[in-house]
């Protein structure tokens, strides 16, 4: 079909794995019948149709077949079985250094691109203006691109990828290394070639980037496809891949959620566990009080690392008192990236009296939210304090338990939303 510029069909790529050197050697030499490697599908028949002028993300946990796939798709790898159709000329910017030689200068990499995408020299002449503009790396396009930061690389192997005019789009996680200017101007060349008719097939761990531009989003893990659909959908599902959930629960959450039933959580399972988690928090103080599980829950009840921007949160947790403590304070507080503390509360400044709780006592707290960040990854912190004779008693901090994914449909200036109403009179 002329509208389908990307066909792949039962695509499979395995790979032999050997315990020892001495394996490969005596297979090869043919020394015994006997088999010395383990096969590993890199991908499992995976199947997916691109058409003209989508948008596609592809998302799933490293090792999923995410960067093999767009390899074969590209022509940097063979599959082991099925095929490949494309539609279409093809412009990819794979992993940091793909297609670049570290001894050649900014602009002799142009040129060998260019004349690698199938364009004479003159041809390059005509696009180099635009290509430095976009990269905006001033004189070290003339250095050697060894030389170069990984910010600077990736402008000028993008400027180069968007400006031979391909019909196909192809990024792998590249535009992760940039600033945060550059990503911006990256995404609005991005609407540019939607609007163009253009096909952009797209990769990222962010996880807002995929909900904000893409229409649709392909979820890979360990090699098979499991679904395709709304990026919305796909986000959720992938969540619940995180959390070690089994295909067979996803597709069983799934239908309970298409009939209405309230998915909740899976009361058999502590809550942390049906979430992704930081494996490395940062816990202390003196354990009188311990928080013992943890889980953000979305709008429709369903615990989730994943929340939309403008739609209503819980952060829950349970704490254990070892002791009898008067007057004990749970606490979250949410950062950035940076460990910069964005905001956060307390039963303290909410006005909660929690009053004398006794040894052995559980407590459960649920801080209800909106969420007002943008598009972005975040941490949470837990805790449980307290005043002893005026003095703070720290007992039981965890700081970055686990990450947030705030995903959004439209820009917002700044870190908050404003969720604001707009009205506009004319008059003559």
């Amino acid at each position: 079909m002329d509208d389908i510029v990307i066909n792949v069909e039962k695509v499979s790529k395995v790979y032999k794995l050997y315990d020892k050197p001495a394996d490969r050697v005596r297979e090869a030499l043919g020394i015994s019948k006997k088999q010395f490697y383990k096969k590993h599908y890199a991908l499992s028949e995976v199947n997916l149709t691109i058409g003209k002028g989508e948008c596609v993300g592809i998302i799933g946990a490293n090792g999923a077949g995410k960067s093999t796939l767009l390899k074969i798709i590209t022509g940097v790898l063979n599959p082991t079985s099925g095929k490949v159709e494309i539609n279409g000329k093809i412009s990819a910017l794979l992993e940091l250094g793909a297609g670049f030689n570290p001894e050649y200068t900014g602009i002799e990499n142009i040129y060998v691109n260019g004349r690698m995408t199938g364009f004479a020299k003159e041809e390059v002449d005509k696009r180099l203006a635009d290509i430095l503009e976009f990269a905006d790396i001033g004189d070290f396009v003339y250095q050697p691109v060894k030389t170069y930061s990984s910010g600077m690389f990736v402008r000028l192997a993008f400027a180069v990828a968007i400006n031979i005019e391909p019909d196909i789009l192809i990024v792998d996680e590249a535009l992760a290394v940039g600033d945060v200017f550059f990503q911006a101007k990256c995404f609005r060349k991005f609407e540019e070639f939607k609007n163009k008719g253009k096909t952009i097939l797209f990769v990222s761990h962010a996880l807002g980037s995929i909900q904000k531009y893409c229409d649709r989003a392909i979820l890979l893990d360990k090699g098979v496809k499991v679904d395709e659909g709304a990026p919305k959908q796909m986000i959720d599902m992938y969540n619940r891949i995180l959390v070690h959930s089994e295909d067979d629960n996803i597709i069983r959450m799934d239908k309970r959620k298409e009939s209405g039933e309230k998915c909740g959580w899976d009361e058999s399972k502590p809550w942390k566990e049906q979430l992704a988690c930081n494996p490395n928090t940062l816990e202390y103080g003196n354990k009188e009080a311990e928080i013992i599980d943890y889980c953000i829950v979305n709008k429709d009840g369903v615990i989730t690392n994943v929340i939309n921007e403008g739609e209503k949160f819980i952060i829950r947790f349970k704490v254990r008192f070892h002791h009898a403590i008067k007057d004990p304070i749970l606490a979250f507080t949410i950062k950035d990236l940076r460990g910069v503390e964005l905001a956060g509360t307390n039963t303290m400044i909410e006005n909660v009296d929690l009053g004398l709780v006794e040894q052995g006592e559980l407590l459960w707290i649920e801080f209800e939210q909106l969420m007002a960040f943008r598009s972005n990854e975040y941490l949470l912190c837990l805790g449980c304090t307290g005043f002893v004779e005026g003095e703070l008693v720290i007992y039981h901090r965890l700081y970055d338990v686990c990450n947030i994914s705030v995903t959004a449909d439209k820009d917002i200036v700044g870190i908050f939303a404003l969720h604001s109403k707009v009205e506009v009179s004319r008059s003559k």
